[in-house]
């Protein structure tokens, strides 16, 4: 083993493009606002962007993030998607020629009062069955009065978010209408789909798609996507291996006994880099290609692994796949009661990102 550590993200940087490609395949006359949010999903926002160059523009959460891309070079269209979360940072807007989501009465009032002759770009968003953010329909004809109130020559977009685009098609094809409805009035570019609708709904692409964890090679879905391929592969080693005998349970709370005689490997990784504490006994882990159970709770550092199939090829110092190549992240997060998503972004700072090309 090496020196330090041995838990590591492995990304790989040639799956970025690979997935953005794929993207298109799914959505050709569209442009695409890849959603790097969230530190790139946990796997670097500027690695990322790099990658994602040949997106149309990157959506994020925050103007923080935008600034950051601002500051590594990046001069493509960038899109806070939650909008502005005060009025002072409309200034900062202008500055770095950020676009933004304008969802709230208040956010217009910011725009109303703002003394600028800059040009903005506008995504007006509407509330079209997901009750988070968005004008109601029925407030629109006098939002669109306000913004023709405004002293600044504007963009508009408008775009809306499917709720359910990976469970329900009749939900999304009721947002869908929805949105049809209420900015057919209205003459500019709009946007709908996220990954799931990339994926299932093609009549939703419209002139903008907004595609996320699909870019990362993992499933918006229920169903695997031919050609996405996993950015990021959380890997350690075997830093112990211990025989058990048969009612030997191991572990906080000793829940998981040895029916057998068992061989038992310690894994170097734990909740502490972000590995899901709540991963059940027989959460699956691979091991010289093979997949194998975890049992007993994790722990903050450790996880140990039952390994008695592959008793004659262990050894201390054997590389470990928690989720990426060979095992799909989202095996993973079935297994823990959770989403791919929270997974990616929740790997922790401790955890070395380590790049191959």
């Amino acid at each position: 083993m090496g020196a330090y550590r041995p838990v590591r993200a492995v990304i790989d940087l040639s799956a970025l493009p690979k997935n953005l490609q794929v993207v298109r395949h799914y959505a050709p006359k569209s442009k695409i606002l890849a959603i790097i949010k969230s530190n790139g999903y946990g796997h670097g926002i500027g690695r990322v962007a790099a990658q994602l160059s040949k997106a149309d523009g990157f959506g994020v959460a925050c103007i923080e993030e935008a600034i950051l891309l601002r500051q590594k070079g990046f001069l493509h269209r960038i899109v806070l998607l939650e909008g502005l979360f005060s009025e002072a940072e409309l200034a900062l807007a202008i500055q770095h020629r950020f676009d933004f989501v304008v969802h709230s009465d208040l956010q217009l009032s910011w725009l109303l009062a703002a003394q600028t002759s800059t040009p903005l770009n506008i995504w007006l968003k509407v509330d079209t069955g997901m009750h988070r953010l968005g004008f109601l329909p029925e407030a629109l004809p006098d939002v669109f009065e306000k913004l023709n109130q405004l002293k600044m020559p504007f963009q508009l977009y408008c775009l809306s978010h499917f709720s359910s685009a990976d469970e329900s098609e009749a939900v999304t094809q009721q947002q869908f209408s929805v949105f049809q409805e209420v900015t057919a009035p209205v003459s500019c570019a709009k946007s709908l789909a996220n990954s799931a609708a990339v994926q299932r709904f093609p009549e939703s692409h419209l002139d903008w798609v907004r595609p996320g964890i699909m870019l990362y090679g993992a499933s918006a879905t229920h169903e695997r996507v031919a050609g996405l391929h996993p950015v990021m592969t959380l890997m350690s080693k075997v830093i112990a291996l211990k025989w058990l005998d048969v009612d030997e349970a191991v572990g906080y709370g000793q829940t998981w006994q040895a029916t057998q005689r068992t061989l038992i490997a310690v894994v170097a990784i734990g909740y502490g880099d972000g590995y899901p504490r709540h991963a059940p006994n027989g959460t699956p882990v691979l091991i010289h290609g093979q997949q194998v159970p975890l049992v007993g709770r994790v722990s903050m550092d450790m996880i140990t692994v039952d390994v008695t199939t592959l008793s004659d090829q262990m050894a201390i110092g054997d590389d470990v796949i928690l989720w990426g190549k060979g095992l799909s992240v989202d095996v993973i997060a079935q297994a823990s009661g959770t989403i791919g998503y929270e997974l990616l972004c929740g790997v922790t700072q401790r955890v070395p990102r380590v790049e191959e090309t």
